[in-house]
């Protein structure tokens, strides 16, 4: 009986180990996939939160949120830091709230990505909102105050540089990819600084979705992934060719994760181009990605930023919320078997 005892003790403080681990050594870029601790394949599959500033505002900032995104199935969930946000609170208030959002992914096994989220033309300071105004010396400032902060917790294993680049649009200025190439490497430079293990994001224009400068300029730094946010409408059916030809080629030669995805359907709270669709492209999206070993995060675990996941703080699932939902509780923690 008492060996019996034992043994019991014995695997279950191995098992508590093991469901640390990924939490005290950093995940790693080996060609093109993602390597975690105990050196297999992982692919991130989860969920981006709204704003941490926006959600202590709604009173959902809390260990129950990051539970739930947990019990959905996530193995890594987005912060999406939005410049005028992160000034409105404050610097010490906002990191202090990401802190505790830290502690809460990894009490939940949960990876973080943290995200700079602006859109527009950063070298040219022009955004298409305002609640994305920064410039360069804010960004780097941003990521080195990350970097510090968060340089001995792989829990913050993503760095994501920049959220949608797009020199698409009116009053976007212009930049080209050598000229963003650069910026971003000027980036992952400072970061190096004080963390030489997380892996930074790096993204194309046409807001993080064309990536085909990467075939003849990559980014030139170590230990990087690349971005891309491939909604239903940036292309027409049938996808699977045109993603191939926008993104999907780089994950041959480099780990790549679709940080934001997502859909709506047409009578839906917030539908608009690009995310109208339908759960159609939700089979046909994953599959692409179990076929490309390629990671994502599901756009937007709130009730109003749309395409949300949720209806209400029960955590009632909209359309894609079901679909993807189930989609993440079937494939598990994400290593790949």
């Amino acid at each position: 009986m008492k060996k019996t005892i034992l043994m019991f003790i014995t695997a279950a403080i191995m098992a508590a180990c093991t469901s640390h681990t990924a939490q005290n050594a950093w995940v790693k870029v080996e060609g093109n996939k993602f390597i975690d601790p105990q050196g297999n394949e992982i692919v991130f599959r989860g969920l981006c939160f709204s704003d941490p500033v926006k959600l202590v505002s709604d009173g959902q900032w809390n260990e129950r949120y990051f539970a739930e995104a947990a019990d959905w199935g996530a193995n890594v969930v987005r912060f999406a830091v939005h410049p005028t946000n992160l000034n409105m609170m404050g610097w010490d208030a906002t990191f202090e709230a990401m802190d505790k959002g830290v502690e809460w992914a990894k009490q939940h096994g949960m990876y973080v990505i943290m995200d700079w989220h602006s859109i527009g033309n950063l070298k040219d300071a022009k955004f298409t909102n305002q609640m994305y105004d920064t410039d360069l010396e804010e960004t780097f400032k941003f990521w080195r105050t990350v970097a510090q902060r968060y340089a001995d917790e792989p829990t913050v294993a993503l760095y994501e540089l920049y959220n949608e680049p797009t020199v698409t649009g009116p009053d976007t200025g212009e930049c080209t990819w050598e000229e963003w190439k650069g910026i971003q490497e000027q980036i992952i430079d400072t970061i190096r600084v004080y963390n030489p293990n997380a892996i930074c994001l790096c993204a194309g224009f046409n807001w993080a979705y064309d990536l085909t400068p990467v075939a003849t300029a990559p980014v030139d730094r170590p230990n990087i992934a690349y971005v891309s946010h491939p909604y239903p409408m940036k292309r027409s059916e049938p996808w699977e060719e045109q993603w191939e030809a926008d993104f999907g080629f780089v994950a041959d030669t480099y780990p790549v994760i679709c940080t934001e995805i997502g859909f709506c359907l047409e009578n839906e709270l917030g539908a608009h181009i690009p995310v109208i669709s339908t759960d159609v492209y939700g089979h046909h999206i994953t599959e692409y990605f179990e076929k490309k070993g390629i990671s994502f995060t599901v756009w937007c675990f709130d009730t109003s930023w749309s395409p949300t996941l949720i209806e209400d703080w029960n955590f009632t699932p909209t359309t894609q919320g079901r679909f993807f939902k189930d989609y993440l509780q079937r494939k598990g923690a994400g290593t790949k078997k």
